[in-house]
């Protein structure tokens, strides 16, 4: 079939495949503004606002990432002109509704940082002590970050977050709207245009990705120097976003919206995508691991070391358990899991490996920012002592305006997107055709 053929005419007729009721969004919102107020609670013990803004940030970061995510496998779909990921493609469309909430959801960190430079990123306040955090002089004397300064100020910090989140945004709205059009007239134009988005978009979208997690969440330890860091943000986003739809897919199978419609071949495949970027993940961790160990240069072993054994003592310390975690967890076991067909096959279990994924991810965020917040003998935070339920707070209370988002848009347009040229196609992905 080419790849700008009219529909199948089985869905031409704009019907809304058979489905549960629609969502209603108020909940998902009235649990995000609830997580929210609990979150601001963590002020109130002595030295809480600096928890609550790490805490803010790993929200931020783990719900971004899962966004980008979807928007990178959306730009993906297009510019390879895949037929099986049509139907998911319309879930992660919704998705990319939540960049103007999440650029909302960031304005407490960039008013924070105006208000308080030091609060989470040192490097703001060129009169900052480091001799509070086991360091030596202030950080206006610091070599390295003089030689960082020119991206390491709050100017740029503020310009690169809002030019990221304005670009994300628009371009998440132009593949939004151009499919959506295509439910109501069919026109093979609006698919080439989203094609045109997608190329010009992919690139621009992993720059400020990169540029975004350095500023964001490398330079909480700017010290230190890692060339495989946005890499490392990419496969985790991916990652997460692969989870996020396949609970979502399954999700709506049991309500009867893709009842018929989602088959066996479908969660194969996600399943081979998300088997391929474990794979990656773990590529790019232990290349960075074993680059900065190999070189042992202090000025990159230091960042390890803090995650292994504490500063003042040399002894093991609690995110050594965390970094075993991320091994066995993140890694050893859905690689095994995916590995194994039949498990790919099944609809539950699928939904389980998806939302075990999404925790190990969040662990990952926990693992790379929250040791940055040091004590004054230069050891991190323990695990369990870092205001980790202020994360977790953070996290369900920024998911809950996610949610809402999703859902809002959920309720705007068709279930899949029934006049997309490589919508029959999808339908019958992998199914033997009759004579």
């Amino acid at each position: 079939m080419s790849a700008f053929s009219t529909s199948a005419p089985l869905i031409a007729t704009g019907a809304q495949p058979a489905a549960g009721h629609t969502p209603n969004a108020s909940p998902a919102l009235w649990v995000g503004l609830g997580g929210i107020a609990l979150t601001a609670l963590g002020f109130f013990p002595a030295g809480g606002a600096a928890q609550v803004a790490t805490s803010w940030l790993i929200g931020l970061t783990f719900w971004t990432g899962i966004a980008l995510g979807m928007l990178f496998l959306v730009m993906i779909h297009h510019l390879f002109d895949a037929n099986w990921s049509v139907v998911l493609r319309r879930q992660y469309e919704h998705g990319l509704a939540v960049f103007p909430w999440l650029a909302l959801l960031f304005l407490p960190l960039v008013i924070a940082s105006w208000l308080h430079p030091s609060l989470l990123w040192k490097w703001m306040d060129p009169n900052f002590d480091l001799s509070t955090i086991g360091g030596h002089g202030t950080v206006g004397e610091d070599v390295l970050w003089i030689k960082k300064s020119g991206m390491l100020n709050l100017r740029f910090f503020v310009g690169l977050t809002a030019v990221s989140f304005g670009f994300w945004t628009l371009l998440a709205s132009r593949l939004r709207r151009n499919s959506f059009r295509q439910d109501a007239d069919g026109d093979p134009r609006w698919t080439r245009l989203n094609r045109q988005w997608s190329a010009g978009g992919i690139a621009l979208t992993a720059l400020t990705l990169t540029a975004c997690i350095v500023v964001w969440v490398k330079s909480l330890e700017y010290h230190w120097f890692s060339t495989m860091y946005g890499v490392w943000y990419f496969s985790a986003c991916i990652r997460a976003a692969l989870a996020a739809g396949v609970i979502l897919l399954v999700w709506l199978w049991r309500r009867g919206d893709l009842q018929g419609i989602l088959n066996d071949n479908h969660l194969h495949s996600i399943g081979q995508l998300m088997l391929a970027f474990t794979v990656f993940w773990a590529y790019i961790t232990f290349s960075q691991y074993f680059l900065i160990w190999n070189a042992n240069v202090p000025e990159e072993t230091f960042w390890y070391n803090i995650r292994e054994i504490n500063n003042s003592n040399g002894q093991p310390n609690q995110w050594m358990w965390v970094g075993m975690f991320l091994l066995f967890g993140y890694f050893v076991v859905p690689f095994l899991l995916l590995l194994w067909y039949p498990l790919k096959l099944k609809k539950q279990w699928m939904q389980w490996v998806g939302a075990f994924g999404g925790l190990a991810y969040l662990v990952d965020l926990c693992y790379n920012i929250m040791p940055a917040a040091k004590l004054a003998n230069g050891d991190p935070q323990p695990f369990l002592r870092s205001g980790l339920i202020w994360s977790l707070t953070a996290v369900v209370g920024i998911g809950g305006v996610c949610g809402w988002a999703y859902l809002r848009s959920f309720a705007t347009t068709k279930i899949i997107p029934i006049r997309d040229p490589r919508i029959e196609e999808c339908l019958i992905y992998h199914q033997p055709h009759a004579d």
